[in-house]
């Protein structure tokens, strides 16, 4: 599985992680590490709720399966925190109910603001949220 083909950027830089991020994925396809060809080094990857990560990754492929675990992962990330919410792309052929414009109202109400979008594969979207620089 490749990158998005029109960008030369890695993917790592595209999703600003760095260097010593705790970083949580949630559903991400079996190949999502693979995507990343320098992944940094020291990144740390945990599944619990309680420690506060710098980088979250949920993957929905349906509007049911984004309410569920969206709403939680808010209160998971560090206050400078990133999550980062994929959907499937109009142009992977994969009938999805979730679209651009329902993941950013719902992260509006959370009271998270989107800063960022960027395709992560051929099949993926990926939508950039952050905790407003006023309430940090």
């Amino acid at each position: 599985m490749k990158t998005a083909g029109y960008s030369v950027t890695p993917l790592s830089k595209k999703l600003g992680i760095k260097t010593g991020f705790k970083v949580k994925t949630v559903n991400a396809p079996d190949y999502y590490l693979k995507l990343f060809s320098d992944f940094p080094e020291g990144v740390e990857f945990y599944s619990d709720k309680k420690t506060k990560k710098n980088f979250i990754h949920l993957f929905a492929k349906s509007v049911n399966e984004f309410e569920k675990n969206f709403p939680l992962l808010k209160n998971e990330i560090t206050f400078d925190g990133m999550i980062w919410v994929s959907w499937y792309k109009k142009s992977s052929g994969i009938k999805t109910d979730l679209n651009e414009k329902i993941i950013r109202d719902t992260g509006l109400k959370l009271g998270l603001v989107d800063i960022k979008v960027c395709a992560v594969d051929d099949f993926w979207s990926a939508l950039k949220f952050v905790i407003p620089v006023k309430n940090r």
